[in-house]
């Protein structure tokens, strides 16, 4: 697809991966870029700067997500492409003794925001897609809904969980015309990756939001399902696959190496 003369909704907008999204959408030609954020002085100053709108949201409550698709179609126009592009980096604890944590919080919160956000965008918006004949979904997700995230399992599990997602929402609607994108990079200089304890996904090539950004505008070009910004993720998903024992073996190596450096 291309986004020339589109409309293009952005959550998460107001910063890193989001901000960069917005500002290539708007140098490839998309009639408004609407960034969505909870950081509404954020999103207003990224809208600023690329001739958009912007709309606080907190796309955990599906009511904010319904109020960003409706006005965003009233006053602009048909949503062509939506990012669900918002995220946290939460439950991190490489120190941690127990997969199942102390508290359903950090699970609930990255459920709520990894997985129903996307699943709140599909809900609301297939009705409308289905009747123009088509649309796009971009789901920002991450290499570790295809690997893993040693140090957080609330991250790890619902990024899988995302990724289950996206895949059905492509298979049940391909046939309305209706295309879905997973963006999955490693490492990204973000204030996320700067809050979280160093991992495998810190120093294996990270890159810059821009040229995330500039992946995911070729993907969708291309309507390539999986976009992969660090191509080294291909093959760390080959050697999971081939041999689950000795990547498992391999991951637990890694944990134990980062419980030994966070210990020092």
């Amino acid at each position: 697809m291309q986004v020339t003369g589109k409309v293009v909704v952005v959550t998460g907008g107001a910063n890193g991966i989001g901000r960069a999204l917005c500002e290539a959408f708007h140098r490839a030609g998309a009639a408004k870029v609407i960034v969505a954020d909870l950081d509404i002085h954020g999103a207003r100053a990224v809208a600023a700067s690329v001739d958009g709108a912007a709309f606080k949201c907190d796309v955990a409550q599906e009511n904010n997500i319904v109020h960003l698709i409706e006005e965003t179609e009233h006053q602009f126009g048909p949503i062509a492409l939506f990012c669900s592009n918002a995220g946290i980096g939460g439950g991190f604890d490489p120190m941690s003794e127990n997969a199942g944590g102390h508290s359903d919080e950090p699970f609930m919160r990255s459920w709520a925001i990894h997985v129903m956000a996307h699943i709140y965008a599909a809900r609301h918006l297939i009705p409308r897609m289905k009747a123009r004949g088509g649309g796009y979904f971009l789901n920002t997700i991450s290499a570790a809904g295809l690997l893993s995230q040693v140090g957080s399992p609330a991250y790890s599990t619902t990024k899988h969980a995302a990724v289950g997602f996206a895949e059905n929402l492509a298979i049940s609607h391909k046939a309305h015309g209706i295309k879905v994108s997973i963006l999955c990079p490693q490492g990204v200089d973000t204030n996320m990756l700067r809050s979280i304890p160093k991992g495998p996904q810190s120093g294996d090539g990270d890159l810059t939001p821009e040229q995330v950004a500039q992946d995911a505008l070729a993907g969708i070009e291309q309507e390539t399902f999986v976009i992969l910004p660090h191509p080294q993720v291909l093959n760390y998903m080959r050697r999971k696959t081939e041999n689950y024992d000795r990547w498992i073996a391999g991951m637990a190596k890694i944990q134990a190496k980062m419980r030994e450096d966070f210990g020092k």
